[in-house]
């Protein structure tokens, strides 16, 4: 698979350099000459430091989920690639353009929390504080915020994907790392990512050994799961990948960072699976969708169909230049996770037992005051 670690070994004097300037840097946040900041909201922040996905968007999800249940839950995200400047927060008309594809995705899902934007992560957060723009707010998650150490979460989870774990890999430009391993030591909580569903005893315990955590860290192993296909156009029946015939062929459209694990989990359900990726974060041009309907025409004409994932579909739902004949034959795939060894009771009592014992108190408003003025 394609998310496999491949070290540029060529490129490590340059990896060096760019560690030197990670290491000093993280030295200013942790002898306090540059300032990481508290707030008295709970704060989680979901992350990684690794370049290409570990599936910050389905864990963050999983988190929304259980959290929105008691409380009220704002997302914080950088906006990657959107055509706005400054804080924005997101309502359900919010185009895709103004937010970014993800925190769009987010609206789009769950249209009863917040959603904001905000490169300046300290600007975000007061804004969100303010009564007259997030009333009732309870926890703020901050969407790949792990290396903003300007902002001294109350949580931090650490991403890492089962295919290419820390210890393998190397830093930028030579691998992906964005920091070097010793800077897992900052998060509360490690998410191996990306597992097999059918991991053994032994293989647990090879995995924790390769992490080397701390004993005040927790560690967790998750999968992903598929829910069912929906139509892009959000009308019509939805279905389950087992249901769709063998005959079919599929042409699944990604634009994201680790399509490979992707397209190795459709194989099962069909063996006519043919690949269109682009890069992460993807604008589509008129050429991209000129390129998607020759493919699609390539196909059997009476079984065909597009799958797509939910962070592609919110770049093409209203996207312009998309062939209207095609609409009718493109769904979404929604991704979910699931944890195993059977911890998800312990991860859902940690985390809510976090924003529980910090939740806004009688200094809300003096911290507000200080914060938003």
């Amino acid at each position: 698979m394609e998310d496999n670690p491949k070290i540029n070994k060529w490129l490590l004097p340059a990896s060096w350099l760019y560690g030197a300037v990670i290491k000093v840097r993280n030295k200013l946040f942790d002898s306090g000459i540059l300032e990481e900041r508290g707030y008295p909201i709970p704060i989680i922040s979901i992350g990684n430091i690794t370049v290409g996905g570990t599936g910050k968007t389905p864990h963050t999800e999983y988190l929304i989920r259980l959290l929105s249940k008691q409380w009220h839950v704002a997302v914080l995200s950088r906006g990657y690639k959107r055509k706005s400047e400054g804080f924005q927060l997101a309502t359900k008309d919010t185009p895709m353009s103004v937010l970014g594809d993800e925190p769009h995705q987010i609206k789009q899902k769950f249209p009863n929390i917040y959603v904001a934007v905000d490169a300046d992560r300290r600007h975000g957060i007061e804004q969100l504080m303010k009564e007259t723009v997030a009333p009732g707010l309870d926890v703020i998650l901050m969407d790949d915020a792990f290396q903003h150490r300007y902002v001294k979460p109350g949580l931090n989870i650490l991403l890492v994907d089962h295919n290419r774990l820390l210890c393998d890999d190397a830093l930028l430009p030579a691998g992906r790392l964005r920091e070097p391993e010793s800077s897992k030591e900052r998060a509360n909580i490690v998410i191996v990512t990306k597992c097999p569903k059918d991991m053994n005893p032994m293989d647990y315990r090879i995995l924790t050994k390769k992490m080397d955590l701390y004993r005040y860290q927790q560690l967790y192993f998750t999968t992903l799961n598929y829910g069912n296909l929906y139509p892009l156009s959000r009308t019509g029946k939805s279905h389950s990948l087992g249901s769709i015939h063998k005959d079919v062929h599929i042409l699944l459209l990604t634009g994201i960072a680790s399509p490979s694990k992707l397209i190795e989990d459709l194989k099962p359900y069909n063996s006519h699976v043919h690949p269109l990726t682009f890069p992460d974060h993807h604008d589509f041009t008129a050429t991209d969708l000129a390129l998607l309907k020759e493919r699609f025409l390539e196909l059997p004409d009476s079984r065909r169909m597009i799958i797509t994932t939910e962070k592609d579909a919110s770049r093409l739902m209203n996207h312009p230049l998309l062939d209207e004949q095609l609409k009718p034959y493109i769904f979404v795939l929604p991704i979910e996770v699931s944890f195993l060894q059977d911890k998800e009771e312990s991860f859902k009592f940690n985390i809510s037992d976090y924003v529980r014992k910090n939740q806004r108190n009688s200094r809300l408003s003096k911290a507000e005051s200080e914060y938003t003025s």
